[in-house]
C-alpha cells in the first residue's frame, strides 16, 4: 500500500526584516535554542559560501528520538529557503520552505512555512494531527526567536 505524505502549511507575520528571518532560519546549529523539538543540529557539508547544505538533526517526535538529515537549497535565497530529506530513521521523504516576503507592515515579514513529510510507517489520524500541530508551532518559535 502506497502511503501518502501528509501537509502543512502556514503563514505568520514576524517583526523582522526578510533579511533577519533568513538568517535566524539558516543558523542551524542554533536551533536546539528556539526550536523546542530539536535537541542537535549537526552541519555536515557546506558549499562554496560557507552555507550549510547538509545538516543532521536529532529530534524528538511522535514520543521518541528521531534522527534525520536535510539537504537545504539556496536558489532563491534569500526569498526562500527549501530543503529535502537525505536520510532519516522514520521517514522516507521530507520536503519543505519557507518564504520571506516584506509585510505591508514597515519592517515586518510574511514568512510561509511548507512541510510535507512521508513517514515510513503509517500514523492514526489523531496522531497526525497532534504531529503537525508540532511542526508548525516551528513557525511560532522561529517568530518568537527573531522578534527576541
Amino acid at each position: 500500500m502506497q502511503s501518502m505524505a501528509e501537509s502543512a502549511t502556514d503563514t505568520t507575520t514576524i517583526a523582522g526584516t526578510p533579511q533577519r528571518c533568513y538568517e535566524v532560519a539558516t543558523e542551524f546549529e542554533r536551533y536546539p535554542e528556539w526550536a523546542s523539538d530539536v535537541k542537535e543540529a549537526i552541519v555536515r557539508q557546506r558549499d562554496d559560501a560557507g552555507r550549510a547544505v547538509e545538516v543532521e538533526f536529532r529530534a524528538s517526535a511522535l514520543g521518541r528520538s528521531t534522527h534525520y538529515t536535510l539537504h537545504y537549497d539556496y536558489s532563491a535565497a534569500p526569498e526562500r529557503l527549501s530543503w529535502k530529506l537525505v536520510r532519516g530513521d522514520i521517514m522516507r521523504a521530507i520536503d519543505g520552505s519557507y518564504d520571506f516576503v516584506a509585510s505591508a507592515t514597515p519592517g515586518a515579514t510574511d514568512v510561509t512555512y511548507n512541510l510535507a513529510i512521508e513517514l515510513v510507517v503509517p500514523l492514526p489520524g489523531f496522531v497526525k494531527r497532534r504531529a503537525e500541530v508540532r511542526i508548525l508551532n516551528t513557525l511560532r518559535e522561529l517568530k518568537a526567536r527573531v522578534e527576541h
